[in-house]
Parts: C-alpha cells; structure tokens; sequence
C-alpha cells in the first residue's frame, strides 16, 4: 500500500516506508529541501533532485526511498529517472 506524508501525521520521515510518497508541501515543511518550491522543480528538471511521480491528475509526489538516496549524497546525485 503506497502511503503519503501528512502534515498531521507526527511520523519522522526517518520512520516512513521506502515504499511510500511524500508530498512538496511537506518537503518544504519538513525541512528536507532546503530550497523553495521553485527551486525544487528546477533541480528536478536538472536531474539534481528525484523525479516525482504523477499519481492523479491533482496529485505530484516523490518517492520516500529517492529522497532519502538524495538527502545521502545532495551534491553527488544525479537522477537516472524517466518518468
């Protein structure tokens, strides 16, 4: 079961499933980017940050587990994504 982050949820991040999503509006509010929601699509768009992944016609997110593989090595990742 694919599991989203909730600003109501008092999870840490470092507790969430691999397998779940999460969410840029708790990117930012987690303080896992530290870049604006602007920022973020630019580094997606430059492979320097995790694709996210369309789930519904309203609703973006990224995987917990290539968040986490990027929050390992900021400087050093580059997205092999195609989606």
């Amino acid at each position: 079961m694919n599991q989203s982050v909730s600003t109501k949820d008092t999870v840490p991040f470092s507790h969430l499933p691999d397998e779940g999503f999460i969410r840029q509006k708790e990117l930012l509010q987690l303080g896992l980017i530290p870049w604006s929601a602007a920022s973020l699509w630019r580094k997606c768009r430059s492979n320097s940050f995790p694709q996210p992944i369309k789930i519904s016609p309203g609703i973006t997110a990224w995987r917990i587990r290539d968040v986490r593989e990027w929050l390992d090595d900021p400087a050093g990742y580059r997205s092999t994504s195609t989606e």
